[in-house]
This record gives structure tokens, sequence and C-alpha cells, in this order.
């Protein structure tokens, strides 16, 4: 899609200003400083992957947050403070996501972390930051779990009072899926596939709840290993039952070259999955057989969005070398969240540290107008809002087909 391409020009030069602005407050006279006075410095964290198969996601994140911390600071959004990104690379990983978090935590003048991508790596990150009162925000979790516990269908309870989120959830992703295949598609027997990680296991666990009450027939579930690279195995357990669809829930650098690999096995159906999957990576790995796989993914298509054409330009303008991706505008919207209760926590404050439940207190009170629609938390620290929208492959580029408000029935 067209919103990927970034304008490269002169990015160099940009970066190394955005450094210089963004790193370390010495005085009240640089950028974001105010008065001339001596400014504090309260940081917020970026847990994503910066490196690895995923890192085109991660990136995005991070330089979503940088835009928003560097706007905060042109603009002086908080008189007397100065705001600095730290991003640390998760790889995907729940351990070096664990490891992120406890270096964030240990530094006191961390306040806030947006991220991170994974829910298996959100499942390390909720404890360690929790105790140290510490807000955080992810753009791209969609686990119920993390915000309802795990006995979040009979019986939810919020784990951590410190844990929101901008994107919506499984909850509703799954199904979402299951009402488009059944009710739109008219397909009725569909495989399910998954990756045994937290993401895509309660991503097929809620589809399938669904898409079986609806009417339709599972005929077959399998897992596959996420280092696995060859899937004829499991092609070769589906493709007896002859299913209309395989609903995948995983991410892209498993799920192209699944795809692909059905399809020269001759299960030539749709390859169907999350937000995990949305990305111009799955295209490029699952070849020219792609076209007909489906994806939904979070909210609207940020291109398309009004609210989001400043964001959009202004992403483009800074120069980043990476695209801002699937979650950028839930990145923002997440960085801008904390920020917007920044104002109410370190107004008086005198340090970041005796700041942080203030911060936490404040973010539930949390309502604006963001890139992805209104931004605002209900008890669980979920978002509000619950629009989705349906992706299919078309020409070898990501084609909207649908989005809807998702309604409970």
């Amino acid at each position: 899609m067209h919103q990927r391409s970034v304008v490269r020009v002169g990015a160099s030069l940009i970066v190394a200003s955005l450094a210089l602005t963004a790193c370390g407050s010495r005085s009240g006279d640089d950028s974001g400083g105010g008065s001339g006075d001596a400014t504090k410095t309260a940081k917020i964290g970026v847990i994503a992957p910066l490196s690895g198969d995923l890192s085109a996601l991660g990136l995005g994140i991070q330089h979503s947050v940088e835009l928003a911390v560097k706007q905060a600071n042109d603009s002086n959004a908080i008189p007397g403070w100065k705001l600095e990104v730290d991003a640390k690379d998760d790889e995907a990983k729940p351990e070096p996501g664990k490891n992120a978090a406890t270096a964030l935590s240990s530094d006191a003048d961390v306040i806030g972390v947006v991220g991170t991508l994974n829910t298996s790596v959100s499942q390390q990150v909720q404890p360690v930051l929790a105790p140290k009162n510490i807000v955080q925000v992810s753009p791209a979790n969609t686990g119920p779990g993390l915000t309802q516990g795990a006995n979040w269908q009979t019986d939810p309870k919020r784990p951590y009072a410190t844990y929101f989120r901008t994107c919506t959830t499984d909850a509703v992703q799954g199904p979402f899926a299951a009402r488009y295949l059944y009710e739109t598609a008219k397909i009725t027997k569909v495989a399910t596939i998954h990756d045994k990680k937290a993401y895509g296991q309660g991503l097929v666990g809620t589809f399938t709840e669904e898409f079986k009450k609806l009417g339709g027939q599972v005929v077959a579930a399998q897992t596959i290993n996420p280092d696995d690279s060859n899937y004829q195995a499991v092609i070769s357990a589906v493709k007896p039952s002859a299913p209309q669809a395989v609903y995948y829930g995983g991410e892209y650098p498993q799920a192209g070259p699944l795809s692909q690999q059905m399809k020269a096995a001759g299960l030539n159906v749709p390859l169907m999955g999350g937000d995990g999957i949305y990305d111009p990576k799955y295209i490029s790995l699952a070849g020219k057989t792609a076209d007909n796989d489906l994806a939904t993914s979070v909210g609207a298509p940020v291109d398309a969005l009004e609210s989001a054409k400043k964001f959009v330009a202004d992403y483009n303008a800074a120069g980043y070398k990476d695209p801002y991706a699937a979650y950028g505008g839930y990145s923002y919207d997440a960085a801008n969240a904390i920020i917007n209760a920044l104002k109410t926590s370190l107004k008086d404050a005198k340090d970041v540290e005796s700041a942080r439940q203030a911060t936490v207190d404040a973010m539930s009170k949390v309502s604006f107008d963001g890139v992805t629609g209104k931004v605002a938390f209900d008890q669980y620290g979920d978002t509000t809002s619950k629009v989705l929208t349906v992706y299919k492959v078309a020409g070898g580029k990501w084609t909207t087909v649908e989005t809807k408000d998702f309604e409970t029935k």
C-alpha cells in the first residue's frame, strides 16, 4: 500500500537533527525548553522488535513514538519538562523483552513505555513494569488475557493497572474474521493452523468459537512450530479435509511461506490471518499465488482516515528510513496518550518516580481524538474502539474489503 512508502530525501540530515533534539536535556534553551531555566527530563521507553523478521513493524512503532515526542517537545507540551525516547530491542522474544523492561524500569527517568508488539513478550514485560508503577501502552498486543486475565471469557479481572492498549483484541478480531468468512464470503468449512504462540493460539481460539457458533465447520485443526520453514506435513494433514479456506494464527514470516506452499501443493484456497500477517512482506513471501488471501487488522486503514492525514504527512516529512507500517498510527496515539497523562502528572512533580502513580491514574481518564480515532480506555485498560478492517491481496497489494465497528451479538 502506498502509505508504506517513505520520503527518503535528506533522511540522514533530518535523523541527525532529531537525534540532537531528542537526546538529553541540557538546558531550557533547546527545543521544547520554553524558559531559560534548566528543564527536567522524562523518558518514554519503547519495547519492540528492532531487529529480526518483525523489525519492519517494530521500527515503525519506534519512529512513530519519536515523532510524537519530538512534536511534544517542539510545542512545549509539558512546561519545565523535556521528553526523550529510549528504544529497546526485544527481538520479538519474551526473554529479551523482559531484559528490556528490566533496563527501563531501573532508570529513574522512565515514566512510561510504548510496546510491545507481541502478546507473548508483553506477558513478561507487564510484571516487570507494574511494581515500579510505570505505565505501559501497547499499540499492537491483541491477547485478551493481558487486560482481563487468564479467565477473561468467564471471569474477567484486570491483572495490571499499569497496562493499556490502543488496539482492539482477539476477543473481537477472531470473531470478526469468522463473521466475514461465514456471512460475507459464504465459506462454511475451514481448517485452522497456529504457531503455538500466545497471539496465534488466542486468535484461532476466538475465531473457532465464533465460526462454530455461526454454523460453520472446522474440518482440521493443526499447529506449526515458529522456527519451521517447511510446512508440507501440516499441509498434507489439512488437504484431505477439503477446507474452503485456511485460518492462520501467527505472523507473516511463517504465514507467507505457508500460503505459497499450500498453493504449490494443490491446496488452492485463501489463507486468512489477523493483523500479524497484514504487512507487504507477507505478500513478498507468499509470492504470486497470494492473490485472494485475506487479513484482518485493527482499526480503519490509516491512509484512508481524515484524522491521520497530518500524521502521514509529518511522518513522511521527518525522513525516517522505515515506514510506519501496520502499527504506526496506534503507536503515535499510544505515545500521545502517555503525553496527555503527563500533562497532569508532571505539572507539579519534582521528579519522575514520584509522578509514576499519578501518570497511571491520569491514563484512565485520557480521552482525545487521535490518528486512529477516539483514544480512550475502559475499566480494563482496553481501547473503547472496536473498529476492524478486512483486507484482501489483489494484484500483489493489500486492498481494503470492508471496515466495520464490531457489535457483540
